[in-house]
């Protein structure tokens, strides 16, 4: 025996505890914190388990369609009159004098819309001509001309219109309704991402969990390979092979959940076993080919193949297996120049597919629970960029359009108002803080009370702001 073991063979039990009182003090205080990020979490062995929420919810599932770049709001939905008698006019001085834009640096002129509007449907919702699909559908709609943001550079636009925040580390609010409600399907996950296109400039951010335990972050299901990253077996193993090994490994997880009370510990367990179940459950789910031919002639979809129109079936699909929150991003909505024929082009891949998306779950009965939600992170300018013969426009923060529908919001109904060219707020403003907000109580949720201690602070979507806006619900 060497002589180190032998001195502490030889310590009293009293000069253990002096020696070691850092030691036993650290345990203790590992222990009190452990204590405190179970409580920050409904269930340490099933986190994603159904909950209850806090009162009566409209919504129980989310379609959330981004497009990433931020398309015109003025060349869609906010048709505006006295701008096009004003295009080709110099911006007035009392608006340019001090105003901060992303490109554009010298006075510019007024630019109206190239595209026609029509009043649609019973409400007599404008509507531009480029989506009149969206037009046939107008009726489900709840337009909200009048959302404002803080910020006009892509990614922090992205990551505050998703997150509250315009800068990395914080939960995205398909993560905080997982948080909040959890699962009603246990072998999908309560939070689903479909990408077209490339990744928007905010990355995986606007899909993660920030401090909230990784289970509630997004996953991303891919269009080619495998629709989740080594969801298949190794060759030469077979599905017995995989539950043995996950029984094995979670078993040990288990014992370290009950020694150490980490919250991820947690998430290791639940994953390793939704991986197993999702290895069924996923390939049909992403098997479209097997739709009705009428269902593929009204979204416009293709199986096999990545498209727009196959993400907005998926998305049906998907919460009709009750998964919670479903986010689909478009890239390619970034028009600085060249913008009659890129938002014609963007138009036609999304036009037909939402209309029809609207449509089938208005069929299904899933309408009336489904909040379908249509934005970006912010708006454009209503003065030109660039060369009038290939015209584009600037990032804008002040005022846009989002439109919802379904899960509960006033069909045929429109919020809001811009000022004359579209430029500022008119009337009822709404806060990007306040949008959420609102969404959450759709769902059932407070978003005062939905809450996660971080850093000593009780943290929310909202941050210290955000109010309802009960005039949009029905």
């Amino acid at each position: 025996m060497n002589e180190h073991m032998q001195q502490l063979l030889n310590y009293t039990r009293r000069e253990f505890f002096q020696r070691a009182g850092m030691g036993v003090g650290g345990a203790a205080l590992t222990t009190l914190l452990a204590n405190d990020l179970l409580g920050n979490i409904p269930s340490a062995v099933n986190p994603m388990a159904a909950r209850e929420s806090h009162f009566t919810p409209k919504a129980k599932n989310v379609i959330f369609l981004h497009m990433v770049g931020a398309p015109s709001h003025l060349d869609l939905y906010d048709a505006k009159p006295k701008l096009q008698e004003l295009d080709g006019e110099l911006v007035p001085d009392k608006l340019w004098e001090g105003l901060r834009l992303a490109f554009i640096r010298e006075q510019p002129k007024l630019m109206g819309s190239p595209f026609a509007y029509q009043r649609q449907g019973e409400a007599g919702i404008p509507i531009s001509e480029l989506m009149p699909h969206l037009g046939s559908v107008s009726d489900e709609l709840c337009m909200i001309h009048s959302l404002k943001t803080d910020h006009f550079n892509h990614a922090p636009a992205q990551l505050f219109f998703q997150t509250g925040f315009s800068r990395f580390g914080r939960p995205s609010l398909g993560s905080w309704v997982n948080y909040g409600l959890g699962s009603e399907n246990s072998n999908l996950p309560g939070f689903v991402v479909l990408i077209t296109g490339n990744v928007a400039g905010g990355g995986n951010s606007l899909w993660g969990s920030g401090f909230l335990p990784s289970v509630y972050q997004g996953v991303e299901f891919r269009s080619q390979g495998d629709p989740v990253l080594f969801l298949s077996n190794p060759k030469g193993m077979t599905g017995e092979d995989r539950k043995r090994i996950i029984d094995s490994v979670n078993h040990l997880n288990k014992v370290q959940l009950a020694d150490v009370g980490d919250p991820e510990i947690a998430t290791r367990i639940n994953q390793y076993e939704m991986a197993y179940r999702m290895q069924t459950a996923v390939p049909e789910l992403m098997d479209i080919s097997n739709e009705p031919k009428h269902i593929h002639e009204q979204y416009g979809t293709q199986p096999g193949k990545a498209s727009f129109a196959n993400n907005c079936l998926l998305a049906r699909r998907l919460v009709e297996r009750g998964v919670r929150f479903v986010q689909l991003f478009d890239q390619g909505w970034d028009h600085h120049g060249n913008l009659v024929n890129g938002l014609k082009k963007k138009c036609k891949q999304v036009d037909q597919p939402i209309a029809a998306l609207i449509k089938d779950l208005k069929q299904r009965g899933l309408l009336d629970d489904t909040l379908v939600v249509w934005g970006a992170e912010f708006g454009r300018t209503p003065m030109v960029q660039g060369d009038r013969k290939s015209p584009g426009r600037d990032h804008h923060k002040d005022a846009y359009t989002v439109w919802m529908a379904g899960g509960g919001v006033k069909p045929g109904f429109a919020y809001g108002k811009t000022d004359d060219i579209g430029f500022n707020v008119a009337e009822k403003p709404m806060h990007v803080n306040d949008f959420h907000a609102t969404l959450l109580h759709l769902l059932g949720m407070d978003h005062e009370r939905l809450t996660f201690k971080f850093q000593g602070l009780d943290m929310r979507i909202t941050g210290v702001a955000g109010n309802v806006v009960p005039e949009i619900i029905a």
